[in-house]
């Protein structure tokens, strides 16, 4: 029974090199950090009134778009080909 085997679960697997514990468990809570789980487990942890859940939700839905069309614009900026907007300008 190998690894190859458990493949579905190879993105939330640590495995433990030379023994040293407290680097696997670093890389676990960073897995557990990027995939929102102990954000998950705080909000359900106790109840949330609908207005401010309905609050919360209206914000990350904002905080999603400002967020897109800002990392749009910065990689509109850092192209590296792209055409001089003022030509003549410069």
């Amino acid at each position: 029974m190998g690894i190859g085997r458990h493949a579905q679960f190879i993105a939330r697997t640590v495995m433990v090199q030379n023994n040293n514990v407290e680097k696997a468990c670093r890389h676990l809570n960073s897995i557990l950090g990027k995939e929102k789980i102990f954000e998950q487990f705080r909000r359900t942890r106790y109840f949330e009134r609908p207005s401010q859940a309905r609050r919360r939700i209206n914000y990350e839905k904002c905080k999603a778009i400002y967020d897109e069309d800002m990392s749009r614009k910065i990689k509109f900026i850092l192209r590296i080909n792209r055409e001089d907007p003022y030509p003549g300008c410069s």
